[in-house]
């Protein structure tokens, strides 16, 4: 790549990678997860899924990162719904919107 090409950007295909419908969401509810390496390369491997701090750190890697396959073995509808105010705040704005725009049922109360 030459010094005047830009970098693609990371939002290149993030639409694909969120699922069509909450309901594809069957992460677990509790329990230790580790990611793999591909996902967690420069931090924990390892998150506790009933702890609301770990599970808000894992959800914000996978939504940033994570491959369509990944986000729906790994987060939970339910989880994520509750989670999702603080999500919002937490990740890059043009991600939630894509999430938001593709899920509408995330900000539904």
């Amino acid at each position: 790549m030459s010094p005047t090409e830009a970098l693609p950007s990371r939002l290149h295909g993030a639409i694909d990678r969120i699922p069509a419908s909450l309901e594809m969401l069957v992460g677990p509810r509790s329990g230790r997860v580790s990611l793999p390496v591909r996902l967690a390369w420069s931090g924990p491997t390892d998150y506790d899924i009933g702890d609301p701090h770990e599970r808000l750190t894992f959800y914000c890697l996978l939504l940033d990162c994570g491959q369509r396959r990944d986000i729906v073995n790994y987060v939970n509808a339910t989880l994520l719904r509750q989670d999702w105010p603080r999500i919002r705040r937490l990740t890059a704005r043009r991600v939630t919107r894509l999430w938001e725009r593709r899920l509408p049922a995330l900000t539904a109360e």
